[in-house]
């Protein structure tokens, strides 16, 4: 069985695109930091990156929703495609068609890194209401 579950960050915003037979795919890249490991210089967890494509009603919710820097889970198989990279040297890129990604990130995280606003919640009511309040020393425990 193949079968990936990744925690991790979105590293650009996801790019839509309809292939030539009509199918939307959003394609997005996750860093996903290893544990207990950190580069000696600049202190900053190492990290692995995955290249992430999510197909059809998934893949149009995953470019609506997301964005650079938000917190996703992503499932599903995994392959790993080889290239020659610009400098002739032979690379290597780890993909995932997601089967389903939960998005991670709230509302409020997503503000604070300049993402999409949350509508301004009406005022609370006070808690008090519908409760009668009671003196301590009249419960029997």
């Amino acid at each position: 069985m193949n079968k990936l579950t990744i925690i991790g960050n979105l590293t650009r915003d996801p790019e839509l695109r309809t292939t030539s037979a009509g199918i939307n795919v959003c394609d997005f890249t996750v860093a996903v930091n290893r544990r207990n490991r950190r580069d000696a210089q600049s202190a900053q967890p190492e990290a692995d990156f995955f290249r992430v494509s999510a197909w059809r009603q998934l893949g149009e919710n995953c470019a609506k929703y997301l964005a650079k820097g938000r917190k996703v889970c992503v499932i599903g198989p995994v392959s790993v495609r080889t290239y020659q990279a610009s400098d002739g040297t032979t690379r290597a890129s780890l993909e995932v068609t997601a089967d389903d990604v939960e998005f991670l990130s709230s509302r409020a995280d997503g503000e604070a890194m300049g993402g999409y606003a949350a509508p301004a919640a009406p005022a609370a009511e006070p808690q008090t209401a519908g409760f009668t309040a009671v003196e301590t020393d009249d419960l029997p425990f």
